[in-house]
């Protein structure tokens, strides 16, 4: 059985810090630090993995025999895993733009 609340929380922690570690790579690139920056976006893009990763076990115990009910938190917490996603792109393509800027 699964844990939907433990499950959520994990989302939303390695979601959070994918996030989190994202724009301080933006600030850092910013600043001109690009060797940081990039050691930054490394360290998000293997908090989002970790969410990922998490999201993919529990999605493959959703079976008819175990099925998971949504709660609005999960639903929040895989909004912050999905947006962590698209601000890590989003953040990679504007550090490629300050790049060329410089």
């Amino acid at each position: 059985m699964i844990n939907v609340d433990k499950v959520a929380f994990q989302l939303t922690l390695h979601g959070g810090n994918a996030k989190d570690l994202a724009h301080d790579a933006l600030t850092t690139a910013k600043e001109g630090n690009y060797k940081k920056a990039e050691e930054l976006l490394n360290d998000a893009e293997e908090e989002y993995k970790k969410g990922h990763e998490i999201q993919s076990k529990a999605m493959q115990n959703d079976d008819k025999e175990n099925r998971v009910k949504p709660t609005l938190l999960l639903v929040h917490a895989k909004d912050h895993l999905m947006s962590a996603k698209s601000e890590l792109f989003l953040i990679k393509e504007l550090i490629e733009l300050y790049k060329k800027n410089d």
